[in-house]
């Protein structure tokens, strides 16, 4: 079973600090400007932490996680932040607007101990990088802190604990602030006994997927190994061989997922539309009576809630299209949880298969991923539909991995609203 288990977070002190000025989003969409203004926006931001900036002049001793460690302890001692006394769970809400419709995403922080991926009820869905791996790894060490946490889910249609955090979320929060693009945060702290052990008993069963976080929870697992061999396993129950998490009942309507879009490119002696017609019915949206807004505008809207149905954009006939298969079954060798996947179909046949794809970049904004392929000679780029949170579930507990950026879980949980500290 997956062992969830209330913690003393450190969170900032609404007294001392404007909290709303403090956090920051995860470190891995914080652009080199988005840090420079949040170093600017406050002197605390949790940036300084979770990622800071590097000089020139850093060495061993005075480097971007030495000075981590160092704010941390500092700004604990000086009451900027707050370490509780007792173990709570934490409830985290956001509120927002997306296409005109208000919607919430409600969960809990917890700490999670932590386990090898593929052994127990912790399920990974994404493939991950080396590098950032590494980046996380170095502020653990240094900090011994989840500074962030990972965003995971699980299935409850009974809705104990859902109904715990329905219930807190009419009272007065701890922390309560609206973000510069509106969404209002919150936060409280669960005090109740009887109510913390409904939701540990809750989750005694449960598995836990992993949705946004994979590179943190194979970092904190890496971290607690090295603390087992340096001989600091504390018998499997120290504060390291657990992570900070943020659990959200997959059956609730708040979450959102949205899709992630492809720049890539091809090599000249390929010709994509006659590669991709053998198993694509390719229609052309673009023409002289629309506008290129209005072309991607049409083709997003075509392509909407249709399985395996592709939008592309070639840059050197300046044209949106549809791509929508057209055979019975797909040459391609993947297990059928993956085969069932826009993004598994794309990388493995389309990329792969069909126009032996080496390269490729990542973008959320359709605009945006169309102005950088022009400006940076990709040849194409890719639409996507959004994955389902159900399809999630089913490639984790058969085991296999979907590829990176898969899923974007949107809104991003705030770095800092609660720490972690071991």
């Amino acid at each position: 079973m997956a062992e969830i288990i209330p913690f003393k977070g450190v969170l900032y002190n609404p007294e001392r600090v404007d909290v709303a000025s403090t956090v920051a989003p995860p470190y891995d969409i914080v652009s080199p400007k988005l840090k420079e203004d949040l170093y600017r926006k406050n002197p605390h931001n949790v940036i300084r932490i979770d990622f800071g900036k590097d000089w020139d002049d850093d060495n061993e001793e005075d480097n971007r996680y030495t000075r981590a460690a160092r704010h941390l302890s500092d700004w604990l001692t000086e009451g900027i932040l707050t370490h509780d006394s007792e173990p709570f769970f934490y409830c985290y809400e956001i509120t927002y607007t997306l296409n005109g419709q208000k919607k919430i995403t409600r969960g809990f922080l917890a700490a999670v101990r932590i386990e090898d991926l593929g052994s127990g009820k912790i399920h990974p869905h994404e493939m991950t990088y080396s590098k950032p791996k590494s980046d996380r790894l170095n502020i653990l060490r240094h900090c011994s802190a989840n500074t962030s946490p990972i965003f995971s889910l699980y299935s409850s249609e009974d809705r104990q604990a859902s109904s715990i955090l329905e219930d807190i979320a009419k009272s007065k929060p701890f922390i309560e602030f609206t973000g510069d693009d509106a969404f209002v945060h919150r936060l409280w702290r669960i005090t109740d006994s009887d109510s913390l052990e409904v939701i540990k008993n809750e989750m005694s069963d449960k598995d836990v997927f992993i949705a946004d976080g994979h590179h943190r929870y194979e970092t904190a697992l890496t971290f607690k190994k090295e603390m087992e061999a340096k001989g600091s396993g504390q018998n499997g129950n120290g504060p390291h061989d657990y992570v900070l998490m943020f659990l959200s009942n997959m059956e609730e309507e708040g979450l959102t997922l949205l899709p992630t879009h492809r720049m890539v490119e091809i090599d000249s002696d390929i010709h994509p539309k006659e590669r991709l017609k053998k198993y694509f019915d390719v229609k052309r949206v673009s023409s002289e009576d629309i506008s290129p807004e209005q072309a991607r505008d049409e083709m997003i809207r075509i392509m909407h809630g249709k399985q395996h149905t592709f939008g592309m954009y070639l840059t050197n006939t300046d044209s949106y299209y549809t791509l929508s298969f057209h055979e019975s079954n797909i040459e391609v060798d993947l297990p059928e949880c993956l085969r069932k996947l826009d993004v598994s179909v794309l990388h493995k046949f389309i990329f792969e298969q069909l126009l032996q794809v080496e390269h490729y970049e990542y973008e959320m904004d359709p605009a945006l991923a169309v102005e950088r392929a022009v400006k940076s000679s990709f040849e194409a780029v890719f639409f996507l539909n959004d994955t389902k949170i159900h399809d999630l579930k089913d490639v984790a507990l058969a085991g296999e991995r979907m590829p990176p950026k898969s899923t974007y879980f949107y809104p991003k949980l705030l770095t800092g609203m609660v720490i972690y500290k071991y």
